[in-house]
C-alpha cells in the first residue's frame, strides 16, 4: 500500500475548512477514496500560544492599523505541530514545503496549478505541504523569509484570511491528480486548457423555453461533435476574454513552424 500524503493547515479557523474535505469530488480525493491517499491535518494555531490569553498577533512596529500574526507563535505551530508530530525532526526542509497564499505571491493559473500539482500532490513526489492561513493585517516578514517556501496569489483584491485561497488552490490543483476525477479526460477538456474556456454545455430537455440544444451535439457523430465544440470554445474565448484568445492564437501559430 503506498505511504499516505500529508497536508497541514495552520489556521484561526479550522471549521472553516472541515466541510471542504468531507463534501464534493475534491472532498473525497483528499480523504483517499480517489488517487493518492491524503491525510488531513488542521491546526489551530491559538494551541501554540504561550500566553495566557492564547493570543497570536500584536500591533506592528512603525505604527498602522491592524495587527499583525506573531513569527514566534507560527514556528512553534509549525514546529511543535507539524515537525515534531508528524516526525519530520531532522530532515524537514528536504520532507516539507510552506506555502503561504499572498497578495504578493506567485499569480495562480491553470500552467502554474498543473506544475504544482505534479510537484507537490502526486503520489510520486516526495513532499508533504503545510499551508499558513494568515489573518488581520499579515504576517511577520521574519517568519516569511525564515520558513515559507511558495507564496500564492489566486486574485488582484483582498481576503479577511487565507483559508479561503488555501481551499482554492487545493480545489484546482487536486483536478491534476491521476483518479481525483474518476474521468481523466475532465481536467483536460476544461478552462484555460489551451488558452481556450470551456464550450457551452447542454443536457435534457433537448428544448426549453424555445431554445434547442445545437443540432451538431445531436448528430452522433463524433468528429462533426469535436469540430463544433472546438469552434464554440474558441467563439466563447473570443467574445469573453480576448487577452486569451490572443495567446490561443500565438500558440497555433508557433505549432505551425
Amino acid at each position: 500500500m503506498s505511504k499516505s500524503k500529508h497536508i497541514w493547515i495552520i489556521t484561526l479557523f479550522p471549521e472553516l475548512l472541515r466541510p471542504f474535505f468531507e463534501n464534493g469530488i475534491a472532498g473525497s480525493a483528499f480523504r483517499g477514496e480517489r488517487g493518492p491517499q491524503f491525510e488531513i491535518h488542521l491546526l489551530n494555531m491559538r494551541d501554540f500560544s504561550a500566553t495566557n490569553y492564547k493570543g497570536v498577533d500584536d500591533s506592528p512596529y512603525g505604527g498602522g492599523a491592524g495587527m499583525v500574526m506573531r513569527a514566534d507563535v507560527l514556528k512553534a505551530a509549525l514546529f511543535q505541530g507539524v515537525i515534531e508530530a508528524g516526525g519530520y525532526v531532522g530532515q524537514w526542509q528536504e520532507k516539507l514545503k510552506v506555502i503561504m497564499p499572498s497578495p504578493r505571491g506567485v499569480s495562480w493559473s491553470q500552467k502554474v496549478c498543473q506544475e504544482f500539482s505534479t510537484d507537490y500532490l502526486s503520489a510520486d513526489s516526495p513532499f508533504d505541504l503545510v499551508f499558513i492561513c494568515g489573518r488581520y493585517e499579515g504576517i511577520d516578514e521574519r517568519f516569511i523569509q525564515r520558513y515559507v517556501n511558495m507564496e500564492i496569489s489566486i486574485g488582484d483584491y483582498v481576503l479577511t484570511g487565507g483559508e479561503i485561497a488555501t481551499m482554492a488552490i487545493l480545489d484546482s490543483a487536486i483536478r491534476f491528480v491521476p483518479g481525483a476525477l474518476g474521468n481523466a479526460q475532465s481536467c483536460l477538456e476544461e478552462s484555460f486548457q489551451e488558452f481556450l474556456l470551456e464550450q457551452p454545455q447542454y443536457t435534457r430537455p433537448r428544448e426549453f423555453e424555445g431554445m434547442a440544444v445545437p443540432q451538431a451535439l445531436l448528430s452522433g457523430h463524433h468528429l462533426e461533435m469535436a469540430r463544433f465544440q472546438l469552434a464554440e470554445r474558441e467563439r466563447v474565448t473570443k467574445e469573453r476574454r480576448p487577452d486569451l484568445y490572443q495567446n490561443y492564437l500565438k500558440q497555433q501559430e508557433s505549432s505551425k513552424k
